[in-house]
């Protein structure tokens, strides 16, 4: 056994990506997903049905109601929450034994998700993605053309509200521009993989 053995981490790394709607969270793991190819995403369990182009076990695990409360009183959920009458869920199974694996896990999620995996899953690498000001975030919002002048004002209500829970993040990365931000975020990881297990 070499001296340092105890202080080296074999098992991955649990990686939650918050941040607000519009900020582009799935432009930057995409990213990061061609620079970093030692991640996983995790697949959301959910109770809606596929849209159209979706693939079971790709996009998400697709199930019934039934089947998902089954797995909520099993505890088989590491957090849950309704949005929009579904329920949608991250799989503890599945993200404990990729960890198990030495695979990274990404977790892209919402603050309360984000918050709850903290309090199961307290090694986890907390990272909030903010736009470079709120102008640029309703810039985008507006860009997607899919909501109203209504929607996009509650949007950006919201998102201030999840930036108030910045505090109980270990790391902020700006999305100014994707590639960069995405060299950032595999900046965190690499520097969390080498930090001393105490």
């Amino acid at each position: 056994m070499r001296p340092w053995d105890g202080f080296v981490r074999s098992e991955g790394l649990l990686i939650v990506v918050s941040g607000p709607s519009g900020v582009g969270k799935d432009a930057v793991l995409t990213e990061f997903a061609k620079i970093y190819p030692r991640a996983r995403k995790c697949v959301t369990t959910t109770t809606r049905e596929p849209r159209a182009g979706e693939a079971q076990g790709v996009d998400y695990t697709f199930v019934s109601e039934e089947e998902f409360r089954g797995r909520i009183d099993a505890g088989g959920f590491l957090e849950h929450a309704e949005f929009c009458g579904n329920l949608y869920g991250t799989p503890r199974q599945w993200v404990e034994e990729r960890l198990r694996e030495g695979m990274d896990v990404v977790l892209k999620i919402d603050v309360q998700g984000g918050l709850a995996v903290k309090t199961q899953m307290p090694s986890a690498v907390m990272i909030f993605l903010v736009p470079p000001s709120m102008e640029e975030l309703e810039r985008r919002l507006r860009n997607r053309l899919t909501d109203s002048d209504e929607a996009i004002a509650g949007r950006l209500v919201r998102a201030r509200q999840e930036m108030e829970q910045i505090p109980h993040y270990d790391y902020i990365i700006e999305n100014d521009a994707v590639a960069q931000a995405a060299e950032e975020l595999k900046a965190v990881i690499i520097a969390e993989h080498c930090k001393l297990r105490r």
